[in-house]
């Protein structure tokens, strides 16, 4: 659904008091009753049946009379909820062009007061498994959209706390400004995705750095899990910055090594692929073949610094259990309608 904030002047703040009545009646339910939602909202003269409906209008909320009637939120919804705290907090004043579309995000720029221009990331978990399977009605019909925004804001929690962290340790990454909800501020990147890039002055020197911040990340405790040419950024100077952060995992991770090689596999492809690289025999066009193992850098061999940063982040407020259920997502054990396959997520809000 298109972001469209003209409609933000239009909200008054009875509407957002509805709406954030239906975000904490979501922390019980996945359709929140109407009589709840006028509870928690308590608007006089009945006043929250028509807010409701102005919601309705523009798309913030969806209406389920399937089992009883009720209400719950939508990713629009949610954006509101989310850029209207942040713009309340001073953090940005103007929301301007979309600058990017994810996997599972939308990137626009925003803009300060005083002119500065900011990126903004509003995370969409579930978008990829929902285009998948849109054409099935069981899925249509079962989805549980109130643990994809539960995700999505886990994942902007993580994303906010790993970039501060590995950004004040010298970490080529964009500079983390605030965080609301599933919706994460940061300072905007001047260059583009390698994927773009058809040439390179340095070659050698930007795989070298590139690799190296696998090895660097894996140092600090952590694995990237997406290291690839749409998640390292790169400007005129042939400067590295690396971005998207939600799925990192630590070495201490079941799968930590696989997601080590296949990070470190990525790089090797690209530039092989891209710029004629060679590597001594391997032959990575091949699903199965790693080439010459002894070129790569290898998990077994890295020496970790003192302190891991996902330890550390916890302090941060992104949980053990926060880092458990993305981890979950990561490894692809959650459900088409967005459920753990074990447990029951519950909303949690701010």
């Amino acid at each position: 659904m298109k972001l469209d904030v003209n409609a933000l002047r239009y909200l008054s703040k009875d509407d957002f008091r509805v709406l954030t009545a239906v975000e904490m009646g979501m922390r019980n339910h996945e359709i929140v009753p109407s009589e709840l939602i006028d509870r928690i909202a308590s608007l006089k003269h009945g006043g929250t049946y028509k807010v409701l409906k102005n919601l309705l209008k523009y798309k913030l909320l969806h209406h389920d009379s399937s089992k009883y009637d009720g209400f719950r939120l939508t990713y629009l919804g949610y954006d509101f909820l989310a850029i209207k705290a942040l713009v309340n907090r001073g953090v940005f004043a103007a929301v301007g062009r979309q600058i990017g579309v994810g996997k599972e995000s939308d990137i626009f720029e925003v803009a300060t007061e005083d002119g500065a221009v900011l990126a903004m990331k509003l995370h969409r978990l579930g978008r990829v498994s929902f285009r998948a399977v849109k054409s099935k009605r069981d899925y249509l019909r079962h989805r549980s959209s109130y643990n994809w925004l539960y995700l999505s804001r886990l994942a902007a929690l993580k994303e906010f706390a790993f970039m501060k962290a590995l950004d004040e340790r010298g970490f080529p990454v964009p500079r983390a400004v605030d965080c609301n909800r599933h919706c994460v501020i940061m300072s905007l990147i001047q260059g583009y995705p390698l994927v773009q890039v058809k040439q390179l002055q340095n070659p050698d020197t930007v795989f070298e750095t590139v690799l190296g911040l696998i090895v660097r990340l894996a140092e600090h405790g952590l694995i990237h899990c997406d290291f690839n040419e749409f998640n390292i950024m790169i400007d005129d100077d042939e400067k590295i910055t690396v971005i998207d952060f939600p799925q990192m995992v630590s070495v201490s991770h079941r799968n930590a090594k696989m997601y080590f090689d296949r990070d470190v596999r990525c790089v090797y492809k690209f530039f092989r692929k891209r710029f004629n690289f060679s590597f001594d025999g391997s032959d990575l066009e091949k699903e199965n073949d790693d080439g010459d193992e002894s070129l790569w850098p290898r998990f077994s061999d890295i020496e970790t610094v003192s302190g891991f940063l996902d330890n550390e982040l916890e302090a941060s407020g992104f949980t053990r259990k926060g880092q458990n259920d993305m981890e979950k997502y990561v490894d692809g054990d959650v459900g088409e309608n967005g459920e753990h396959n074990n447990e029951t997520l519950n909303l949690d809000v701010e």
